[in-house]
């Protein structure tokens, strides 16, 4: 069986909800590949391991105790590109501009995705306000290459097992163009099908 890091976004969410896997045992095992792969790949601004593995600790429970809930996403760890907003997680845009900002509340994106049972791990890195300055993050392959823009560390953070899915945000090709650099699926549902609130 492969380790947990290593099942795609699907596969792991069989794996929970058959309980072959714990949320605990796949998060744990998302954290020690982001401990592994960081300092060269640089794909976080920000992570809440702390907050993460209590999720995942209820989410746990939930599953335990036989809850009539059914999660599309059962306790699956998921990056969120540092311009989408996360109540009690900073939302910098990768500006200095933006060091000390900390949103109040969740983005609807971010509020469906834990309503499906997700767990947001942290904030992936994006190029300044989502534009043309390139980011400090590394395509994990190859160093010496770029993982494209301008969701580069959540395209980076999946290419190399540190969760099984992020989101990213695109007006021309910041979706699919990392995706593509680090070998990855990068998915952009059409105009109006998600909330840009």
């Amino acid at each position: 069986m492969k380790p947990p890091f290593a099942l795609g976004l699907r596969e792991a969410a069989a794996a929970i909800t058959t309980g072959t896997l714990s949320s605990v045992d796949l998060v744990a095992s998302c954290l020690d590949r982001i401990r592994l792969w960081e300092s060269r790949v640089q794909a976080w601004v920000h992570l809440d391991e702390a907050g993460a593995l209590r999720a995942a600790r209820a989410a746990d429970r939930r599953r335990g105790a036989q809850s009539s809930r059914v999660d599309a996403l059962p306790g699956i760890p998921v990056g969120i590109k540092d311009i989408i907003d996360v109540a009690g997680m900073p939302t910098r845009m990768g500006s200095p501009i933006y060091a000390d900002h900390w949103p109040r509340a969740s983005a609807r994106l971010v509020e469906r995705l834990a309503r499906s049972g997700a767990i947001p791990l942290g904030k992936a890195v994006t190029t300044e306000f989502a534009f043309m300055a390139p980011s400090r993050t590394r395509n994990p392959w190859n160093a010496a290459h770029t993982p494209g823009g301008s969701s580069s560390g959540s395209a980076a953070a999946v290419a190399c097992g540190m969760v099984p899915a992020a989101l990213g945000t695109q007006t021309n090709g910041s979706v699919i163009r990392p995706a593509a650099f680090c070998g990855v699926v990068g998915y952009k549902p059409g105009k109006g099908r998600i909330s840009i609130e």
